[in-house]
């Protein structure tokens, strides 16, 4: 059985998964490959090796185009961009889930229904691109089983779509509950409703390596 462990030992966000994944082994030319069978356009990815803190590491970015429309989109538009896609059976799968599991967090602390909330930043090119890169990447790597750190979240305010708000965001709130968090004074959002929303659908416990 093959176990991925995301140590988030300052958070996470949807692209520092996709990069540490590649850095566990996935390849990134079949991760480009398998990216563009969704039918989504205006965006670039950049790919490439950096030094953080004196360590090798993998730079995952979504580079927006800035002329293209990115419109906001209901559950049902990024359900059926993945539903309609190339993707392998299990990815389309389990991307849905992260994404049905994102819109009730975010129904539930706007006091609305999954089929009404929209997604704001996070149905956007970007976020799409990270979540199924994380799945894909899994899929690559043939991973049986993810497992988790407890997760930061850092503290002060974000500023967001709908003004400024607590760190965590209460969408991340929402989705952490039940899972173990990780004591940080830290100012700042360590941990995104992106990243949050894979790790939880997609972990089946959190704790200690």
């Amino acid at each position: 059985m093959n176990i991925a462990y995301f140590d988030c030992f300052r958070g996470a966000g949807g692209d520092m998964i996709v990069a540490a994944l590649i850095d566990a082994g996935a390849d990134a030319d079949a991760l480009r490959k398998g990216l563009s069978a969704l039918k989504i356009g205006g965006y670039g990815l950049s790919i490439e090796r950096v030094t953080k803190q004196g360590i090798a590491a993998t730079r995952f970015n979504v580079q927006l185009d800035a002329d293209a429309p990115q419109p906001h989109r209901h559950l049902r538009h990024v359900l059926e961009i993945l539903k309609s896609s190339a993707l392998s059976e299990g990815v389309r799968e389990k991307a849905c889930r992260v994404f049905q599991r994102l819109a009730e967090a975010e129904a539930a602390v706007h006091g609305t229904t999954v089929e009404k909330v929209h997604f704001h930043e996070v149905g956007a090119v970007d976020a799409i691109v990270d979540v199924v890169g994380a799945v894909l990447a899994l899929e690559l790597l043939h991973v049986d089983r993810v497992v988790c750190s407890p997760i930061p979240t850092g503290s002060g305010t974000v500023t967001c779509d709908h003004g400024v708000l607590p760190i965590p965001a209460p969408a991340t709130a929402r989705l952490l509950l039940g899972v173990p968090l990780s004591a940080c004074d830290e100012v700042g959002e360590l941990t995104t409703p992106t990243a949050a929303a894979v790790l939880t659908t997609l972990s089946s416990t959190f704790g200690p390596i």
